[in-house]
């Protein structure tokens, strides 16, 4: 089995003033994948990535990028890794083509092996590529972010909240071309708030909470791992107040005539929920059925621990 893209082992960071942001984090991102590293705010998403880009020293543990130890091979290390940060940090004086190739020159590959031009046709802003930096959207700052994360070829691609704030047409952009590296053999590591995007785009995905690794597996047993299910009832009448059904983990009532009822379908079936209603002389007009998503095991393996 080859090494992971990123392996870490026994990861710890203490700041300054006794806050401890990561309790030991062990994880491996397999090569070739599309790994998703999610968790609530304060969680230590952040301040793993900055280890991994030579930005925050770690306290103790280890960190390897494709195959190099972050402390041994600092070099090839960062050579390994293109990151993509939250904040939109660039010169503003600067277009986006000299943008590029300064940060090309900054990792030492020479001239003739640049892809400036390319790289910005692909992000679609070959057509501002003379421009300042400072005249684009933010849409655009985002997708020269990508870009200038790209200039020197790395075999592995972090993207940290990349469609934070963009529209729905620029975030289907983005995700096309994050498919076409991933299909040209990137590995992509993804921290997102969307979780609707890490379960359509994820092969594996890690929750961090609390400085710790709290789930890491395949997308689909992670999202079997909770048993909740969804019933969205329409009835026969308007009701004031939801009515009790037994063995129903919550009972909600919308719009007069309408509810969602979750259950644990572990314990019990629709069917039993269906009896329930009956039972209360309440009638069924339509009925449809969800499945626990991303979200739902989210809630289940972080809610209130959180950090602030």
């Amino acid at each position: 089995m080859s090494e992971p893209a990123i392996s870490l082992r026994g990861l710890t960071k203490t700041y300054a003033g006794g806050k401890q942001a990561l309790k030991g984090i062990d994880l491996d991102i397999p090569r070739g994948s599309i790994f998703g590293l999610l968790g609530p705010n304060g969680a230590g998403k952040s301040t793993t990535i900055n280890i991994l880009a030579g930005l925050v020293n770690k306290t103790t543990g280890s960190a390897r990028i494709w195959g190099f130890d972050i402390d041994e091979h600092p070099r090839n290390a960062k050579a390994s890794i293109g990151i993509v940060p939250q904040e939109l940090v660039f010169d503003a004086f600067f277009t986006p083509f000299e943008t590029l190739e300064l940060q090309a020159g900054l990792f030492g590959v020479p001239r003739e092996r640049r892809r400036s031009m390319e790289l910005l046709k692909a992000v679609r802003l070959d057509d501002k590529a003379h421009v300042y930096s400072r005249t684009l959207s933010g849409g655009m700052k985002r997708r020269l972010l990508v870009a200038k994360a790209l200039v020197h070829t790395p075999p592995v691609l972090v993207l940290d909240e990349p469609t934070a704030g963009v529209d729905i047409e620029l975030r289907q952009l983005l995700w096309d071309y994050v498919r076409e590296l991933h299909a040209a053999g990137t590995t992509i590591v993804l921290t997102t708030h969307y979780l609707e995007e890490a379960e359509s785009l994820c092969d594996r995905i890690a929750i961090i909470n609390h400085g710790q690794v709290v789930a890491n597996d395949d997308t689909q047993k992670l999202l079997g791992t909770t048993g909740d299910k969804l019933l969205d009832v329409i009835i026969d009448r308007d009701l004031d107040v939801p009515p009790p059904i037994p063995a129903c983990k919550s009972v909600e009532l919308k719009d007069g005539r309408r509810l969602l009822i979750s259950f644990d379908k572990r314990t019990t079936n629709a069917g039993a929920v269906l009896a329930g209603l009956a039972a209360a002389g309440i009638g069924v007009v339509d009925v449809s059925t969800r499945e626990a998503d991303l979200e739902d095991v989210f809630l289940e393996l972080t809610s209130g621990k959180a950090a602030a």
